[in-house]
Formats: structure tokens, C-alpha cells, sequence
């Protein structure tokens, strides 16, 4: 690694390490340089803990989808409980592995892109955020054991309709309403002169006001949504409005990461940071189109339910194809790369084939059925296959070892191969019209199509869990050791 020295947005000169692999003379200017921020001192060990957090949620989700696959897969689901089990497992797995996980990333990279606090209690908020995050989601987890209540299969975020799961879901709002405070007020300017860098800080930027506008839906829908609704009812409509607004948070999170995974493997981005910014306003200016769908609509009526599907479906569409096809461009002429890189290359490619398989599902939906959770899955494991990719990037700036070796290569295959087997298995079901959200006899699983369909489900899901408690075991090993 070289180092290059950059002036940081309001501070001092600082060392930036630089790829020795990347061709060509490399400056802070340079247009197609598109570089996460520096990890500051001051910000290590919040950003540490955040990395924390989020590996427990994917060691937690993981040891609830053992037993969500065995759960759905022929002749195994039959030595398990039946329908209330599965569904209370499905709802903390996917509570833990989406809001969890992706929320506790953001807090790492938005960590990265604070000023330093100016008083104490600057200081303190941010520490507050990752206290009542982590809180509200061991809350979660616990609330399984202790108070399940009636497991609700709302979308976005699944309930338990408990005092307990309720609970610990706002301890962890709340601490997501600090978190954003903080990137608004905290947040490092993107600089007079636009550089690949300031490009990807106005990236990580629009994914905290994207997130913002999707806690104010969910604190819209709380005090309009009457609490006389049953229970499936009241928390439908309760988190479709922020559940819609959300995805441009985790499409923003994932465009930063594909570019500053094909940067870091060496790759020319062909596009100018100009582009590049306006990509992402783009991709952002459909999310203001949710406080419009509450002032136009009735938050249980259809239009209102359809102005948010069809913002997120268009609005926040429309960057990734240019975004993607430039990332494929640089990486085209790429071919030997060092041992740090492999493992972020395997990691981006698995991501944009997962996401765009989830896309591609998404056009064959028809009716309520595993089509559906195929489509989400695909999308989702894209995001988080990128944010994978990401962590194992900023080891090194955190004060970790890079992670490198075959595991680390294999480990986002295993992972991403594990879905995609698993989402094809949902779609071949679908076909027959297996539903979703059930789980052993409620399947009915009545040909052999249907039943290989959902065999192929349960093992591209094993693969998958296996390929995602890799991935802990990958940066847990680099972790235990210092940086040389």
C-alpha cells in the first residue's frame, strides 16, 4: 500500500492509503477515484462497535433461519413444531437480518462520515444510537423465548404482537432516530471541488435522509393508523409507507458499495463523479414522494398502498442499471489481482448477480405465492452480499488484518450461490403455486415438482446459512488480530 495525503473537509492533511495495484498516478483529485472516508481516530471505536452489532445480528438471524430452512423442507419439517413455531422464527430471522444487520452497517458507514462532535453530548448521541439499537434488538431476539405473542407476517418489518417485542422494536427506533440525528448535524461536506470521494459522501448523505423521511412515514402511520385494526391489518398498514422508504436507504448503501469495491479491486470507474452524484440524487428523489402518498391519501386505502410501490419501483430503479453496467466495465479488464482483493471481487459480482436475479423474479410475479419471497431474497442478499464485501474492505482502516485466502473468496459464493439455489427453489415452487409464509403440512406439497422445488429451497438455504456464518467466521479470524 502507498500512501497519499488528502485534505480532509474542514481538518488537517492526513494519510490516505492508496491501492500500490491501482495503474496510473492516483491524486485526491482525481475524478475517478472513488474512495469511502478515512477512517478517523476519533471514530474507531464507535464504528468498531457498530461492526459488532451487526455481526451478532447475522449470527442471531443465522441460527433462526436452521430452523426456518428445516422448518419448509420435506421430511425434515415433520420432527419440528408446526405453524407457530416457523412463523415466530421467520419473524425474528428476518427482523435481525434485514433492520438489524443493514441498520447497524449504516451506523458504520455513516460513522465514517462525521465531523468530529464539537460537545459532549455530540460525543454522547452517537453512543446513545448504538446503545438503544443494540438494546432494542437483543430485546427482539429475547422476546421469542420469553413473550412471542401472535407472530404477524407484516411486511418490511414482521411482529410479534407482544409488550415485549413491541418494546424492544421502539427502543431500537428510537435508537435509529439518534443515529440520524447525527449523520444530518455530524455529517463531513461533500467539498467545493467534487472528487470521487465527496461523490460517495453525497451517497452516504441521501441514504441518511432517505431514512429519515422513512422514520417520519413510520411516526405518520403510528398516529394515524386506528389501534382498533387486528393485529395483521394494523401493522400492514402500519410499516408499508417507511418499509417503502427504507429500500432507497439499502439501494444507496448498495450503489456506494459496488463503486468503492470496483475502486479498491483496481477498476477505472467510467464515469465522472458528476454522474456518478446525480445517479444518486436520482435515486433519492423518489423517497420524497412518500410524504406525498400520506397528504393525498388515506393510509389504508389502494392508492395509497400503490404510490409507494410504484415510487419505489421507478424512482428508485432508475440508477442502478447505468451504475451497474459501469462497475462491469471496470472490472472487464481486470484480471490477476492481489490476495486483499479477491475476496471484495467475489463479493461484488455475487452481490450484482443476487440483486439482479431478484429483479428479474420480480417481473414473473403473479398472485401470493413463493415467487414473492424469491424476489425479495434475491434483492436483499444483493444488498447484503455488498455490505459484506464493504466490512471486509474497511478492516484493515478499522485496525483489523484484511481477510484473505481461499475461505474469504469462497465465503460470498457459498453464500450467494446457497440463495440463489434457494430462490430458484422458491420460483420452480411458485410455479405450482405453493404459498408463502407457511410452513410443514400447511404447504401441501402435492407433486414431485413441487417437492423438488422445495428441496432445492432447503439445501440452496443450508448453503446459504453456511456461506453467512462463514463470512462471521472470515472477519472474526481478521479481527483477532491486529493490523501489521
Amino acid at each position: 500500500m502507498n500512501t497519499l495525503t488528502t485534505l480532509e473537509p474542514g481538518g488537517p492533511r492526513r494519510p490516505r492509503l492508496v491501492p500500490d495495484f491501482l495503474p496510473g498516478p492516483v491524486t485526491a483529485s482525481s475524478p475517478a477515484f472513488y474512495a469511502l472516508p478515512v477512517v478517523a481516530a476519533g471514530q474507531r471505536a464507535l464504528a468498531r462497535a457498530w461492526l459488532w452489532l451487526a455481526l451478532a445480528a447475522l449470527v442471531g438471524s443465522g441460527l433462526f433461519s436452521v430452523l426456518l430452512v428445516l422448518a419448509r423442507t420435506p421430511g425434515i419439517n415433520a420432527w419440528l413444531p408446526a405453524g407457530d413455531f416457523f412463523r415466530v422464527a421467520l419473524v425474528v430471522h428476518v427482523d435481525l437480518s434485514v433492520l438489524v444487520w443493514f441498520v447497524a452497517i449504516a451506523g458504520l458507514l455513516w460513522s465514517l462520515n462525521l465531523r468530529p462532535a464539537r460537545t459532549r453530548a455530540g460525543a454522547a448521541l452517537a453512543w446513545l444510537a448504538l446503545g438503544l439499537c443494540g438494546a432494542g434488538a437483543a430485546g427482539m431476539a429475547l422476546a421469542a423465548f420469553v413473550d412471542p405473542g401472535l407472530a404477524v407476517m407484516a411486511n418490511y418489518i414482521p411482529m410479534l404482537d407482544s409488550a415485549t417485542f413491541r418494546g424492544a422494536v421502539g427502543l431500537f427506533g428510537l435508537g435509529a432516530l439518534a443515529l440520524v440525528l447525527q449523520g444530518l448535524v455530524r455529517a463531513l461536506p461533500v467539498g467545493p471541488a467534487l472528487d470521487g470521494g465527496g461523490a460517495l459522501r453525497f451517497g452516504l448523505h441521501a441514504s441518511v435522509v432517505a431514512t429519515g423521511v422513512a422514520l417520519l412515514a413510520f411516526a405518520w402511520s403510528l398516529a394515524v393508523v386506528p389501534v382498533s385494526l387486528p393485529p395483521k391489518a394494523y401493522y400492514e398498514i402500519l410499516f408499508w409507507g417507511g418499509g417503502h422508504a427504507l429500500q432507497f436507504t439499502w439501494t444507496l448503501l448498495m450503489l456506494v458499495a459496488w463503486l468503492a469495491l470496483a475502486q479498491a479491486c483496481g477498476g477505472r470507474i467510467p464515469l465522472s463523479p458528476r454522474i456518478v452524484l446525480l445517479l444518486f440524487a436520482v435515486a433519492l428523489i423518489g423517497v420524497f414522494g412518500t410524504p406525498l402518498a400520506y397528504l393525498m391519501h388515506d393510509v389504508s386505502t389502494v392508492e395509497h398502498r400503490d404510490m409507494h410501490t410504484w415510487g419505489m419501483r421507478f424512482g428508485g430503479g432508475l440508477a442502478i442499471a447505468p451504475l451497474a453496467l459501469a462497475v462491469l466495465l471496470a472490472l472487464a479488464p481486470l484480471r490477476r489481482l492481489g490476495a486483499p482483493q479477491r475476496p471484495l471481487r467475489a463479493a461484488l459480482l455475487a452481490s450484482m448477480l443476487l440483486f439482479v436475479a431478484g429483479g428479474v423474479i420480480g417481473l414473473a410475479i403473479s398472485g401470493s405465492n413463493v415467487k414473492i419471497p424469491a424476489h425479495y431474497h434475491g434483492c436483499i442478499v444483493g444488498v447484503t452480499l455488498a455490505l459484506m464485501g464493504l466490512v471486509v474492505h474497511l478492516l484493515p482502516q478499522l485496525g483489523y488484518r484484511a481477510p484473505s485466502g481461499r475461505l474469504a473468496v469462497l465465503q460470498p459464493w457459498l453464500y450467494g450461490v446457497g440463495q440463489l439455489l434457494h430462490i430458484v427453489g422458491l420460483v420452480w415452487s411458485g410455479g405450482y403455486g405453493v404459498q408463502r409464509k407457511v410452513a410443514g403440512a400447511e404447504q401441501v406439497l402435492r407433486s414431485t415438482g413441487e417437492i423438488a422445488g422445495m428441496g432445492l429451497m432447503g439445501l440452496g438455504g443450508l448453503l446459504a446459512i453456511a456461506g453467512g456464518l462463514l463470512f462471521v467466521v472470515v472477519v472474526a479470524r481478521a479481527m483477532r488480530w491486529p493490523q501489521r
